[in-house]
C-alpha cells in the first residue's frame, strides 16, 4: 500500500516538474516576442539607408553605423529635445502627484458636503478623449499666451494625469489606519503636518508606482507637444524625430537612433521600479 502511494506521489511530482517544464518554454517564448522589436530596433539603428532597403529585415548591419548615435545628438538637436523631454517629464509628473496626494487626502480625510461630487467630477476626466479636448485647449491656451511655451504641456499632462493617479491613489488612502493621524492630532499636530510628515511618508509604494506611469505617458505623449509646440527649442523626443524625415529622402539610422535613446530612460526607469509598480497596484487595489 505504502508503495502505491510512493508511485502516486512520484507521479504528481513528475506531473508537476513537466507542467513547470512547459510554462517557462511558454514564458520565454513570450518572453522573445516581447524583446524583439527592441532587439531589431537595435540593429535597425546601426545600418545605413542602402542596408535598409536592400537586405532582409532580419538581417544584422554589415558595418554597424555607430555615428548614428553621435550625428543624431550633435547634429540633430536631439540633445535638445531629450533634456526638454526630461524636464517636462519631471516637472509634470511632481506636480501630478503633489495635487492628486492633495485632493485624495481631502476626500479621504476630511469631512466637507461636496466631497462625493468633487470625486465624481475627477473620475469623469477618465472618460474625456485627448483629442476632443486639443482644440478648446489650444483656444485657451491662445489666450493666456502661453502656446509654444512648456507651460502648456505640463498644464496639459498634469490635468490629463489627475484622475487616474487619484483613482490608483485612493485605494491605498483606504488601507492605511486612520488611527495614526488621530494620534497626532490628539498631539496637537497640523492638518499640513500631519499630510507632509505622516500620511505622505507612508504613501511611497503607490507614489513610485503612479510616478512610473506618468513618466511612461508623459514621456511618450507626442498629440498635445506637435499641437502646442512649434519651436525647436521646446520640442522633446517625440517631435524631434521628424526632423530626420525629409520631402526626397529620409535619413532611417538616425531615425531608428533616436528612438533608441528615447527608449533607454523609459526601460531603465522601469526596471529600477518595477518592483514597486507591483506592490503598489496591489497595495492599492484593496480597499481596507
Amino acid at each position: 500500500m505504502a508503495q502505491i502511494q510512493n508511485e502516486g506521489q512520484n507521479e504528481k511530482t513528475m506531473l508537476t516538474r513537466i507542467g513547470m517544464i512547459l510554462l517557462y518554454i511558454c514564458l520565454i517564448v513570450v518572453a522573445l516576442f516581447q524583446l524583439y522589436p527592441l532587439i531589431w530596433l537595435a540593429m535597425f539603428s546601426l545600418k545605413t539607408n542602402t542596408e535598409v532597403f536592400g537586405l532582409s529585415p532580419f538581417a544584422l548591419p554589415q558595418d554597424p553605423q555607430w555615428v548614428n548615435y553621435l550625428n543624431v545628438w550633435e547634429n540633430g538637436n536631439i540633445n535638445v529635445y531629450f533634456f526638454n523631454s526630461v524636464w517636462i517629464t519631471v516637472t509634470s509628473v511632481v506636480l501630478t502627484l503633489l495635487l492628486a496626494s492633495f485632493v485624495t487626502f481631502a476626500i479621504t480625510r476630511m469631512n466637507w458636503k461636496l466631497n462625493k461630487l468633487t470625486l465624481g467630477l475627477f473620475m469623469v476626466g477618465l472618460m474625456v478623449p485627448i483629442h476632443s479636448a486639443l482644440i478648446p485647449l489650444f483656444a485657451f491656451f491662445l489666450e493666456l499666451n502661453i502656446v509654444n511655451h512648456p507651460l502648456s504641456l505640463i498644464l496639459a499632462y498634469t490635468a490629463f494625469n489627475l484622475p487616474l493617479t487619484i483613482m490608483i491613489l485612493l485605494g491605498f488612502y483606504y488601507t492605511l489606519p486612520k488611527e495614526i493621524e488621530e494620534a497626532a492630532v490628539v498631539d496637537g499636530c497640523s492638518v499640513h503636518r500631519i499630510f507632509f510628515q505622516i500620511t505622505l511618508p507612508m504613501t511611497t509604494p503607490v507614489m513610485a508606482t503612479t510616478a512610473i506611469i506618468n513618466m511612461i505617458y508623459n514621456w511618450n505623449e507626442f498629440v498635445f507637444v506637435n499641437t502646442f509646440i512649434s519651436s525647436d527649442k521646446w520640442k522633446t523626443l517625440t517631435v524631434g524625430i521628424q526632423n530626420f524625415i525629409g520631402q526626397y529622402s529620409t535619413d532611417w539610422g538616425a531615425i531608428g537612433a533616436t528612438l533608441m535613446i528615447s527608449i533607454i530612460p523609459v526601460l531603465i526607469a522601469f526596471l529600477v521600479l518595477s518592483d514597486r509598480i507591483v506592490e503598489g497596484i496591489a497595495a492599492g487595489s484593496v480597499k481596507g
